[in-house]
C-alpha cells in the first residue's frame, strides 16, 4: 500500500476487500511516518500502543460482520493542544512537556468511536499562539512542500503530516486562522466550521469565544467526512450547538448552478501577482460551473486585526493563568516561596509569543483601559459579525484568498510580530464572526508554492460549503 495516497474511500475499499488488515495499515504507516518525521518535525509524540489497539478492533468489528465505522482503519493525525487518555499532551509548550491527560476530548472520542486510528500528536505553536509553527517550544515544523517554509500555523504540523502523506487525515485548531492558513500554505483542504459546531471539550483553550477544533485532508469528501463524524451538540460543551449536523456526503453531489457568490472587495483591493492570479484562475471555475459572481463589501474589515488581537490576548491572558507550576505543568526547582514559584515557573516554562500576548491581554483587560480597548473591540466584533449577515443576504457564500502570499522562509518574520500577525488579515474576520469557512488548494506559484483560496458561508451551513468546494474540486479547481 502506498499511504500517501490513501483517502477514506481507498482504506474501505482496502479493508473490504481484504488487501489489508487494518493492523497491518497501522503497522505501516507508524512506519512511514516515523521514517519521514525528521524532514519536517511534524510528530512530538508517536501513539503505537493506542493505535494499534484501535486497529485490532476495526479488525474485530469486519471479523464479526459489522461496519467498520466512517473512518474505519483510516490514519489520523492530532493538533497536540487536543487531549488524548494516556498520550502525551504538549500544547508544543515546555510547561506541559511531560503531561498526560486522564481523558480524551470528544473529538477524539467520536473519532475513535468511528474507527479512527490515532498515529500520534502533531507539532503546533505553542498553546495555538502563532502563524508560523515556529513558535513551538520542539522546534519548528518544516512545509513538506519546501523544507526551507513554514507550514503556517498555529497547525503547521496537522497540515504537514497531511500534505507529507505520514496521514490521511488529521485535526486542528483554529481562532483566528490556524487551520486555513497552514492548508493554504501546505496545499491541503482545511475546515474551520461554525463556532460550536464541534465540542471544544478537551481542546486546550487558547481564545474560548473564538477556538474551533476542524479537520484537515487531501480531499474535500476526506474533509467532510471527518467533520460528519466529530460534529454535534456534546453535554460536556456548554457552547456547542443544538442544530442538526446535514448529511455533507448528500450535499456535496449538488450542482452550483445558479449559487450567488460574492466577492468582498476588501479582501482584493491591492491583491496581484501570482496569488491574484490563481484567486481569478478559481474563480473562472466557478463561474463555468453556473454561479454568478457578486461584488460585495464588507466595510469594518480593516479593524479586524486590532479588534481579534485585544480579544484573542484578553482570553489568553486569563486561559493561561492556570499553568502556574501547581497542577498539570512543570515547576521550577528555583523558588523559596510560593510566588517564587509561580514565577519561575511561568516564566521558564512560557515561549516569548505567548509571555507577549498574556502580557498584552493583561493590559487590555486592567483597570482604566477595558472600556477603551476590549470593550471596543467587542463591538466592532459585532459589526464585523453584522458585515457578513448583511452579505449572506444577497449572495449565497464568499470566496476570499487565505493569504496574501504563500509559505514564506523559516526565521524570515519571527523578528517583526506585528508582520507575523499580519499573516491573518484574510481569515481572522471570520474567526470573529463565528463562521464556518475553508481553505482549498488554487493552484501553486511558479516556483511551485500552493495557494489556497478561501470559502465562506453562513452560521451553519458547512453543507454549502462542501458542495461548493467539491464540485471546484472535481472540476479542476485544485490545479487552477
Amino acid at each position: 500500500m502506498h499511504i500517501p495516497s490513501l483517502t477514506i474511500a481507498s482504506v474501505r475499499q482496502g479493508l473490504a476487500e481484504k488487501q489489508f488488515s487494518a493492523v497491518e495499515l497501522a503497522q505501516e504507516a507508524l512506519a512511514f511516518a516515523k521514517a519521514e518525521n525528521p524532514k519536517t518535525n511534524a510528530y512530538l509524540t508517536f501513539s503505537d500502543d493506542r493505535a494499534i489497539t484501535a486497529a485490532r478492533e476495526v479488525d474485530a468489528r469486519i471479523a464479526r460482520g459489522h461496519d467498520p465505522g466512517a473512518l474505519g482503519g483510516v490514519p489520523v493525525g492530532v493538533k497536540d493542544v487536543i487531549v488524548t487518555r494516556g498520550v502525551r499532551t504538549t500544547c508544543g509548550s515546555r510547561l506541559l512537556e511531560n503531561f498526560i491527560p486522564p481523558y480524551d476530548a470528544t473529538a477524539i472520542e467520536r473519532l475513535e468511536a468511528a474507527g479512527g486510528v490515532i498515529l500520534g500528536k502533531a507539532n503546533c505553536d505553542e498553546f495555538a499562539m502563532g502563524s508560523s509553527n515556529e513558535n513551538s517550544a520542539f522546534g519548528p515544523v518544516r512545509n513538506p512542500v519546501a523544507l526551507d517554509r513554514v507550514p503556517g500555523g498555529s497547525s503547521g504540523g496537522s497540515a504537514a503530516v497531511v500534505a507529507q502523506g505520514t496521514a490521511v487525515v488529521s485535526l486542528g485548531s483554529d481562532t483566528g486562522g490556524s487551520i486555513r492558513q497552514p492548508a493554504s500554505f501546505c496545499g491541503c483542504v482545511g475546515v474551520t466550521p461554525t463556532y460550536g459546531r464541534v465540542s471544544r471539550y478537551g481542546l486546550v483553550a487558547f481564545a474560548s469565544s473564538l477556538d474551533h477544533i476542524g479537520p484537515f485532508a487531501r480531499t474535500v469528501a476526506d474533509s467532510a467526512t471527518l467533520l460528519q463524524t466529530i460534529a454535534g451538540r456534546d453535554s460536556h460543551d456548554a457552547t456547542s450547538s443544538t442544530h442538526a449536523v446535514p448529511d455533507y456526503a448528500a450535499a456535496m453531489q449538488l450542482p452550483l448552478q445558479g449559487l450567488r457568490i460574492g466577492l468582498p472587495k476588501e479582501y482584493f483591493s491591492g491583491l496581484a501577482g501570482e496569488i491574484g492570479d490563481r484567486m481569478q484562475a478559481g474563480i473562472e471555475v466557478l463561474k463555468k460551473q453556473g454561479c454568478q459572481i457578486v461584488d460585495i463589501s464588507l466595510p469594518h474589515t480593516e479593524y479586524a486585526i486590532a479588534a481579534y488581537y485585544i480579544i484573542c490576548t484578553a482570553e489568553v491572558s486569563a486561559n493561561l493563568s492556570r499553568f502556574d507550576g501547581v497542577r498539570f505543568t512543570s515547576r521550577s526547582p528555583k523558588a523559596e516561596s510560593l510566588i517564587d514559584m509561580y514565577r519561575n515557573s511561568r516564566g521558564e516554562g512560557f515561549g516569548p509569543e505567548a509571555k507577549r500576548r498574556i502580557m498584552l491581554g493583561a493590559y487590555v483587560l486592567s483597570h482604566g483601559y477595558y472600556d477603551a480597548y476590549y470593550l471596543k473591540a467587542q463591538r466592532v466584533r459585532s459589526l464585523i459579525t453584522r458585515d457578513f449577515a448583511q452579505a449572506f443576504e444577497n449572495v449565497d457564500a464568499l470566496v476570499a484568498p487565505v493569504s496574501p502570499f504563500p509559505a514564506f522562509k523559516l526565521g524570515e518574520k519571527t523578528s517583526d510580530p506585528l508582520q507575523m500577525y499580519l499573516s491573518d488579515i484574510y481569515t481572522i474576520t471570520g474567526s470573529l464572526a463565528g463562521i464556518p469557512c475553508m481553505s482549498v488548494p488554487c493552484g501553486n506559484t511558479a516556483s511551485g508554492l500552493p495557494v489556497g483560496m478561501q470559502i465562506l458561508t453562513k452560521h451553519f451551513s458547512e453543507d454549502l460549503m462542501f458542495r461548493i468546494a467539491h464540485q471546484y474540486e472535481i472540476n479542476g479547481g485544485f490545479s487552477a
